[in-house]
């Protein structure tokens, strides 16, 4: 069962956490489009009335920028509302998972000093937890509501450029996916439709208007291939989010329930570089792509 602990805040939280993720990410990217849309074309109907002429290839680059721009955006600012359930349900795992590991210390000090006493283990019995919601209702009690988004801004700094990459990459996949089903399509000239269904799985090419049905084996490749680009680039940034984690569990760290101090993401970053250089920091990037290639 320990293998478990905080199971249920994930199976509660994790659900809303990801309709509300892909939710977010959908409607922010489809208001930034009609947005810029707009303004493209009010700036082409300003072009056509000075007879400007634009570059067919400098209007390509400019249609891939912007395409990845708002893609990087969307995924940013989606990650970031998502936090809002992603992160409490992180921390009752952290703190169910921790006391596990505090349990198992003070029962092996026992074993092997039976008789010596240890003031800090009378600290740190009250901060057990019978489980997510007792967790829920005590970090609230003793810490307020902020105490379930402590570790929020080291969440985001995280998880937010892997959002970002992986629909950048996810999305240029499957324009890609599509031009080698049609040809010749451009990348940069697929605009993705909803069907009837809601599912978001076409590609149009605005060469003749017509429709890309991506098979499901595509789409899985396209997914799958952009969550182990982006879970790859962002390793470090993950590793350091759990060396900040961890903290609660090693010796030094304070009380549960007062407020920790910390180094911040970018001085142990900065510190496991000069231990152990470019290949430090992406100690564990493959077991990382392993969990997020399913994942995606």
């Amino acid at each position: 069962s320990a293998l478990y602990r905080g199971f249920g805040a994930i199976l509660v939280g994790g659900t809303p956490g990801t309709v509300l993720y892909l939710c977010s990410y959908e409607w922010i990217k489809t208001r930034l489009t009609h947005t810029i849309a707009t303004k493209d074309d009010d700036v082409h109907n300003t072009n056509n009335n000075n007879n400007s002429h634009t570059n067919i290839n400098d209007s390509t680059v400019k249609t891939m920028a912007t395409n990845m721009m708002i893609h990087l955006t969307s995924g940013l600012l989606a990650e970031a509302i998502a936090c809002i359930v992603y992160v409490p349900v992180d921390v009752i795992k952290e703190r169910l998972q921790v006391q596990i590991q505090m349990k198992s210390q003070n029962s092996h000090l026992h074993q092997h000093h039976p008789h010596q006493h240890y003031p800090h283990q009378q600290q740190q019995q009250h901060y057990y937890y019978k489980g997510s919601m007792d967790a829920l209702k005590q970090i609230i009690k003793y810490e307020g509501i902020w105490g379930v988004y402590r570790g929020y801004g080291a969440t985001l700094a995280s998880f937010g450029p892997f959002s970002a990459l992986y629909f950048v990459f996810y999305e240029q996949a499957k324009a890609w996916a599509a031009s080698t089903l049609q040809s010749p399509l451009s990348s940069i000239q697929m605009e993705k439709e909803k069907d009837n269904s809601g599912n978001i799985n076409r590609s149009r090419s605005s060469n003749n208007g017509s429709y890309i049905e991506l098979p499901f084996a595509y789409l899985i490749l396209c997914s799958a291939s952009a969550g182990a680009i982006a879970s790859w680039l962002t390793s470090p940034l993950d590793m350091a989010k759990l060396r900040l984690q961890i903290q609660r569990g090693n010796g030094n760290r304070n009380p549960v329930h007062n407020v920790r101090s910390n180094p911040g993401m970018i001085p142990i970053l900065t510190k496991i570089y000069q231990e152990f250089g470019v290949n430090g920091l992406f100690r564990g990037a493959c077991s990382r792509v392993i969990h997020f290639v399913p994942a995606t």
